[in-house]
């Protein structure tokens, strides 16, 4: 009984089915089918835009960071009278700012973090001839390091 009864469901399934798609054109269903890769095609698009810019603001993070971690190396060795490690560390870190900078879009984020590159080696260049920089200097290049990593 049960056999009869799942034969006759699969004949009447099969015959509805072929009933609703005989009535539809074929162009209709190539047309669905084109709008379906169309559809596809745009998401994997946006999908892989969206991963790229994750990938863009974690390297620009990663070299904030860096960064800031020699800006204060650097501060350290002025305090110690140690001028010319304080100019490594502050090209090291232009270094790792113009890495990150690199196929980078040309949005406000990059603008402001080469300015922050330029800053750092306008003060290794000072100190690289010799003269004192006042901490505040670099205070103030830390803060905006931070507001930069706060966005």
């Amino acid at each position: 009984m049960w056999k009869f009864v799942g034969i006759l469901t699969l004949a009447v399934g099969s015959f509805a089915l072929g009933y609703y798609f005989g009535q539809r054109p074929v162009g209709t269903l190539e047309q669905t089918v084109g709008n379906l890769q169309q559809s596809l095609k745009q998401m994997s698009r946006d999908v892989i835009d969206t991963t790229m810019g994750i990938e863009r603001d974690l390297r620009r993070r990663q070299a904030l960071l860096d960064t800031k971690a020699r800006v204060v190396q650097a501060k350290s060795d002025l305090f110690d009278k140690n001028y010319g490690e304080a100019a490594k560390q502050l090209a090291e870190g232009v270094t790792a700012l113009e890495t990150a900078l690199k196929g980078a879009k040309k949005d406000e984020s990059a603008q402001a973090v080469k300015a922050i590159a330029d800053s750092l080696q306008e003060i290794r260049l000072e100190l690289s001839m010799g003269k004192t920089i006042p901490m505040k200097k670099l205070d103030e290049l830390q803060r905006d390091i931070d507001r930069q990593l706060n966005k």
